[in-house]
């Protein structure tokens, strides 16, 4: 099978691709600029329409001539008349000094600025302040060069681009190396049958609103006033979930900023009116802080009826014998957490490259008990070779571009709703041997392709036999049922080691702490829980022994 970066047009293609994806699937959405843009990008030759896609898909958008040197375009001046014809290339933008010092080398900055640097013997990076104090103004690259024989050239439709790559992708963190990376086959994706629904993006005002957001969250991360900052925020009207979801997380984020600099009155505000999960803890916490101790516990009651997580409930655990010895009411009789069978180990200092957890595998590993180094990775693989077709499913809302590696609402708390007949039918086959055919099978039949859940680099094909063999189904059908109550909490957290012993089909977890390490919240849920289900799992302390002399 060719290569399909022999060609040398192959960035080309790959943006064709995405107009024409955006033309039959989001012609409704596209303002007049974006149409035009699309219908102009056809008509315009070859070399300039590669030199266009060379430049939206570098970073900046400031180019020097001289660097714009591609033997598949030819002429970077011929390719760009049309360009400049249109106004999508610019040859006379303005720049800032700070802009044009970027764009020329040390030599360069010497020759032309010679006067004014007080050290030429200094670096590049050195003179930048000191210039840009006395040239204040912007100028032309001519204006402020007119010995330098190049020509820069300004992209003046990246802003556009951005919005069309934010349709294709239904995000602005994807972009067009997804393309590159899939023709090198460094990521494979699963290909889905997309429902006319399933647009990241239904209606203009939901680009607006997703563009909006992306800049309040710029505006919050580059220092602007909170203030401010809420301000605009809370001026976005939507009726879009998917954004008003963005919306509270970025609320969130902002809390989070006001608990860290002690604005603690702004943080309660944000808190009160934020839907994202997390928030109501938060707040108890920031009410503690206040001392307002009754509000704190008023909610925390609240919270302890109908804890939205695990998490959470945990919180509550450590919060309210707290908040009860502040206002002066009894304590509540402690409850024993379930033992945990704990090895304490005294291992010789091991190489400084190598991990305990890998010094504490190598220790207990024998040939009769092999144990492997899985953390999160093989109780989510398994999940996700059982539950292949019910996570790539096409429901609405679900899939928007070929380079998901996971469903867009993997997050969302209807994600199990959505699909409970089909996920318990893939549990079904846990009552029987049925999954592990299943398994086995997704195995060959997906290698290497993306998944949320699947760990292709840790799973080898022994591992995955000795877990199927040694692992219970019903372990593994309270394991997945718990995943699905939180998915982006309770993937995470699982011990750092399984130890099998196929001869007698049994296992067990381990998780390992160094000298010093504590378990985590996660970590202490996930133990809780294997402990309520009759579980095998230790946690392993590891003391460095002493060297002899």
């Amino acid at each position: 099978m060719p290569n399909p970066l022999d060609d040398p047009l192959y960035y080309l293609h790959n943006f064709r691709q995405v107009l024409l994806w955006l033309g039959q699937r989001y012609a409704d959405l596209l303002d007049p600029d974006e149409q035009h843009f699309i219908q102009q990008f056809d008509r315009l030759p070859q070399a300039s329409q590669a030199l266009l896609v060379r430049m939206v898909m570098r970073k900046g958008v400031h180019f020097r001539a001289g660097k714009l040197n591609y033997l598949e375009i030819g002429c970077t001046h011929s390719a760009a008349e049309p360009l400049l014809e249109l106004g999508w290339v610019l040859d006379q933008c303005p720049l800032a000094f700070e802009e044009l010092f970027g764009l020329l080398q040390k030599g360069e900055v010497l020759s032309a600025f010679k006067p004014w640097i007080e050290q030429p013997k200094g670096k590049k990076t050195d003179w930048l302040d000191g210039l840009a104090a006395q040239f204040t103004e912007s100028r032309s690259f001519a204006g402020w060069c007119p010995d330098l024989a190049d020509t820069l050239y300004s992209l003046g439709v990246m802003e556009l681009c951005d919005r069309l790559r934010l349709m294709f992708f239904g995000n602005l963190y994807q972009d067009w190396s997804e393309f590159v990376l899939a023709d090198l086959g460094i990521f494979t994706y699963e290909k889905v049958e997309f429902c006319a629904e399933s647009r990241g993006l239904r209606s203009r005002a939901d680009v607006h609103g997703f563009l909006f957001l992306h800049q309040c969250q710029q505006a919050f991360e580059g220092g602007e006033a909170l203030e401010t900052v809420l301000a605009d925020i809370a001026t976005l009207e939507t009726d879009n979930p998917w954004l008003e979801k963005r919306r509270a997380k970025l609320l969130f984020q902002v809390g989070q900023y006001c608990e860290r600099v002690a604005e603690l009155a702004l943080a309660e505000k944000i808190y009160r009116a934020c839907a994202y999960p997390g928030a109501r803890s938060r707040l108890i916490r920031v009410l503690e802080r206040q001392e307002d101790y009754v509000q704190a516990m008023a909610l925390a009651s609240v919270a302890q009826h109908a804890p939205e997580s695990a998490a959470e409930q945990q919180h509550l655990l450590r919060v309210v014998p707290r908040l009860r010895r502040k206002l002066g009411e009894p304590a509540l009789p402690k409850t024993k957490p379930r033992p945990v069978t704990r090895l304490d180990l005294d291992l010789a200092l091991p190489d400084p490259l190598m991990s305990v957890e890998f010094c504490v595998q190598a220790h207990l590993s024998e040939p009769e008990g092999p144990v492997h180094y899985v953390e999160n990775g093989l109780i989510n693989s398994l999940f996700g070779l059982l539950c292949w077709e019910v996570i790539f499913a096409p429901l609405p809302g679900s899939f928007f571009h070929p380079f998901q590696r996971g469903p867009a609402d993997l997050h969302s708390e209807d994600f199990h709703q959505r699909r409970a007949p089909q996920f318990a039918a893939c549990f079904e086959q846990l009552r029987d041997d049925r999954y592990k055919a299943t398994i086995r099978q997704r195995y060959r039949d997906k290698w290497g392709i993306q998944s949320p859940f699947v760990f292709w680099n840790l799973l080898s094909e022994d591992l995955l036999e000795q877990a199927l063999e040694c692992l219970p189904a019903e372990h593994l059908r309270h394991w997945f049922e718990r995943l699905l109550l939180d998915i982006r909490a309770n993937r995470a957290g699982m011990p750092d080691l399984i130890q099998f012993w196929p001869a007698q089909k049994t296992y067990r977890m381990i998780e390992v702490k160094g000298p010093g390490d504590r378990l985590q919240d996660n970590q202490l849920r996930w133990l809780e829980f294997c402990g309520d289900n009759q579980m095998p799992v230790t946690v392993c302390y590891v003391r460095w022994a002493e060297q002899p002399a």
